[in-house]
């Protein structure tokens, strides 16, 4: 009564319970969630074909590419994750030797070469791959196709009707293509075909070491993407070759 009369009311404070604590907490969680890192896809295309298996070409390419996916493997960027791919082409027709899936969650297994050389096949499955929404999802960075190749596509072979096929699609022709022709055999001229861009050169690997430069190069051109303002815009290798390419 003496409280009331002077004015010396005390209400009872408000004590938050366990549910409004958790409903802040995920609401404080959901506010600031971090948007997962855009894929940026590599695919490459390797020909192992039986001619690979000479001079030492096919485990270069091996040992190349194991690293090449163990450095996109270590690479932290919150914008961007290497995604990488494999698609074969010897024997009777392409396969896909590994799927594409980040770098830093694919188990290697080494290829092995035998058979001829159906590139053609090859390019469709590339442009399957593009085309599905599944496995190149439409938040992607623009992808990097690699083409590589010690001889000429098999007689008969539908390469360029899959090659017009992959440049005229909306996905295909917003890919960046690097392509490497090995030793004295390989077609220069469908490699220049796959690139469809006079400032990006064919490069030449005379033997299997300057295989292994090739991929130094790729990974390089990769993480500088990464490191970059924009990855969707490379840099394109002008006045470049792999006699000039230090190692590193």
């Amino acid at each position: 009564i003496l409280g009331v009369i002077h004015g010396d009311v005390r209400r009872e404070q408000a004590v938050p319970s366990n549910n409004d604590i958790s409903n802040g907490s995920q609401k404080m969680i959901k506010d600031f969630t971090v948007a997962a890192a855009r894929p940026l896809p590599v695919i490459v295309l390797a020909d192992v074909s039986g001619s690979m298996s000479a001079d030492g070409k096919i485990e270069t390419l091996n040992r190349s590419l194991r690293e090449m996916i163990s450095s996109f493997a270590n690479e932290d960027d919150l914008r961007a994750e290497v995604h990488v791919g494999v698609i074969t082409f010897g024997g009777s027709k392409a396969e896909s030797k590994h799927d594409l899936a980040p770098a830093s969650k694919l188990a290697w297994d080494d290829l092995k070469a035998s058979g001829k050389t159906p590139l053609g096949s090859a390019l469709a499955l590339a442009t399957s791959w593009l085309e599905d929404k599944n496995i190149v999802p439409s938040r992607a960075y623009m992808p990097t196709l690699v083409l590589l190749s010690d001889g000429q596509p098999d007689k008969g072979d539908s390469w360029q009707q899959e090659l017009e096929r992959l440049l005229g699609s909306q996905r295909g022709a917003k890919t960046q293509r690097l392509a490497l022709a090995i030793g004295l055999g390989a077609d220069e001229n469908v490699l220049k075909a796959f690139i469809a861009n006079p400032e990006v050169p064919v490069l030449h690997a005379k033997d299997a070491a300057q295989i292994s430069r090739f991929f130094r190069f790729v990974t390089m051109s990769v993480c500088s993407r990464l490191a970059s303002v924009n990855p969707d815009i490379p840099a394109a290798p002008e006045g470049f070759n792999l006699d000039n390419f230090e190692d590193f």
